[in-house]
């Protein structure tokens, strides 16, 4: 597979933009570990190789176990989430498939117990963020396996 455009190259100021978002939603209060879930569940749903791949590898770095990956796209017949990252993964599909039901009254009412406003919008950040990655990721064919994680600084 060879990419079609390196966007971070052609429109360095879009990524900038982009990066921005994503550290503005990593600093937002969300726990790390929930974002990773609500970016790979976006990530199944665009069927987005190149950002699946990054946050595996991402989510397994922040501690996440194989079981729960494996089964995330099957979240609601599992055991293994929380109510609060139950409510997200529903949240994050309804966002993310805005155009099949408008994220209907009682998605909203039902996540509404788990966040707060501001940790809502900040949670619809994160979705409006991976799916925009996973918009230039999958058009522009970015490379599954080609993301390393770097190192944490010390």
């Amino acid at each position: 597979m060879q990419p079609r455009v390196d966007f971070s190259k052609a429109a360095p100021g879009a990524v900038k933009a982009m990066l921005d978002l994503e550290k503005y939603v990593r600093q937002s209060g969300i726990e790390t570990p929930l974002l990773e879930l609500v970016r790979l569940r976006a990530s199944q749903i665009n069927g987005c190789a190149y950002c699946l791949d990054m946050h595996t590898k991402d989510a397994r770095a922040e501690g996440e176990i194989e079981q729960r990956l494996y089964a995330l796209s099957a979240w609601r017949e599992t055991p293994f989430f929380s109510d609060r990252e139950r409510a997200a993964l529903e949240w994050t599909e309804a966002v993310t498939e805005i155009g099949k039901d408008h994220v209907p009254d009682s998605v909203f009412e039902h996540v509404r117990k788990y966040f707060s406003e501001s940790e809502l919008v900040n949670l619809t950040l994160a979705v409006v963020a991976i799916n925009g990655w996973n918009r230039l990721a999958i058009p522009f064919r970015a490379v599954p396996g080609s993301y390393q994680r770097k190192a944490a600084a010390g």
